[in-house]
């Protein structure tokens, strides 16, 4: 996985705004003005100019080693020569990855590590042969050399060349005097010479080097971009490697989940509908041996009974639509939605247009997650109005709750929202909150419309 560091950052990787507004005062300088003097146009020239040694460093070692072992392949040394090999551009490929992460703000995570199952020199040799990331990296080490030379010619060309015209003003007397003529000699042969000699002609040349200074930082962030894809497509971790990872994370998720709920579901059976029951036996055990002696009485105990059995019956009820409620495998997600939409303590508007079902397993996860949205809007937002929409878009089931409550909703501190968002990325899904302290909150969620 790769992140850039520069969020919340200004253009040159320093904090955009600061409580003195010196940073807003920098920026009212148009971007393409003061690029060619902030910090990250000059890290990336810097990446660019070491481009070269290190291209030629990793292209030696990786094609000596490389030729050297497949031509001991003949005999048993060519083994450990080309595990030695690869080693080394897995050694070198950790330099790279700390090179981008110190001069482009390219933090791209360590590939998966060698895995070895058994003890022993042949053994570790197996593991790096077998190993794709060894590969990988090896093929960096080749395809990054000839990048490395034109990215290297290109910057240096435009960077000097840049900065040479510009400041040709102040440095153009220093060149000798030919025929009462001085400056730079722009075309000369026997019959004539031009000279930048005149105002008007250093004057056009400075012009023109202020143009290819302003635009070279943006040709070396270009440049730069190329390099970021390299390292982050062959030098991290593979996209399967990463996926597993994932997998492995949502699983954990899932399975806290699921152990949480079972955990509720048990929680609310106890202390609710299972303490009624308890007291309904009770109270009719009590009712049946005062049936003799005191029928009214009895009578009393037994309608008193029977209001505790509707009572447990609509928290079981209740228990049961907080799980997967029937309307919702009867009649899908606008049915369901809007009961859910009816119990809420403000009113809500629900939308729904979707041409067909989406998976059940996403159907249900849709359902929880409005209806958790929803007690938070009864609960937290003291709101006067609710909207819910629900549609598709390509493959994905996009959800939107709003309300014009006081807002502050956040996703990061470890409420019920944070829950939620892990829910839904263990089936790839988004959760985005945008909730000003004033209000109003959108919160808008994103599922796979399969699974």
């Amino acid at each position: 996985m790769a992140t850039e560091y520069g969020q919340g950052y200004g253009w040159d990787g320093g904090p955009a705004f600061r409580g003195d507004g010196t940073a807003e005062r920098r920026h009212r300088l148009p971007a393409a003005l003061r690029a060619p003097v902030e910090g990250r146009s000059w890290r990336e020239f810097g990446y660019l100019m070491l481009n070269l040694p290190v291209g030629i460093l990793m292209f030696t070692f990786a094609v000596t080693m490389v030729s050297l072992g497949a031509g001991l392949l003949i005999t048993f040394l060519g083994v450990p020569v080309l595990a030695a090999a690869l080693a080394g551009c897995r050694g070198l490929g950790a330099m790279e990855r700390a090179r981008a992460r110190v001069l482009l703000g390219l933090d791209v995570a360590a590939p998966e590590p060698l895995r070895v199952r058994k003890r022993g020199a042949m053994a570790w040799m197996g593991a790096v042969l077998k190993s794709g990331v060894s590969w990988r990296h090896l093929l960096y080490s080749v395809l990054h050399f000839p990048w490395a030379v034109f990215s290297f010619s290109v910057a240096i060309s435009f960077w000097s060349y840049g900065w040479a015209l510009l400041t040709y003003p102040l440095w153009f007397w220093l060149f000798p005097m030919y025929g009462g003529q001085g400056g730079l000699q722009l075309y000369g042969d026997e019959a004539h010479r031009i000279y930048l000699d005149n105002p008007f002609e250093i004057t056009v040349t400075a012009l023109v080097g202020l143009l290819l200074t302003l635009a070279t930082p943006w040709i070396v962030r270009a440049l730069t971009l190329v390099d970021r894809q390299l390292v982050h497509g062959l030098l991290g971790p593979s996209r399967l490697a990463t996926r597993v990872v994932e997998l492995e994370s949502d699983r954990g998720v899932v399975i806290d989940t699921a152990a949480a709920d079972l955990r509720r579901i048990e929680r609310d059976l106890h202390d609710g509908a299972q303490a009624r029951l308890v007291a309904l036996a009770m109270d009719l055990g009590l009712a049946k041996e005062k049936l003799t002696e005191d029928p009214q009485a009895a009578a009393r105990m037994v309608d008193e009974a029977h209001g505790e059995v509707k009572t447990a019956l609509q928290e079981l009820r209740d228990l049961a639509r907080g799980i997967h409620p029937a309307v919702l495998t009867d009649r899908g997600l606008d049915a369901a939605l809007s009961s859910v939409a009816s119990r809420c303590t403000v009113p809500v508007q629900v939308e729904v247009d979707l041409p067909a079902r989406p998976a059940p397993a996403i159907e249900g996860i849709a359902y929880f997650t409005v209806s958790e949205l929803l007690q938070n809007v009864s609960k937290h937002s003291r709101a006067t109005r609710a909207t819910v929409d629900v549609w598709r878009v390509d493959r994905r089931l996009m959800i939107q709750v709003v309300d014009n409550g006081v807002g502050g909703a956040d996703a990061t501190s470890g409420s019920g929202l944070a829950g939620l968002a892990e829910r839904l990325d263990a089936v790839d899904g988004i959760l985005v909150v945008d909730s000003p302290a004033a209000g109003p909150t959108r919160i808008t969620a994103e599922l796979p419309w399969r699974r």
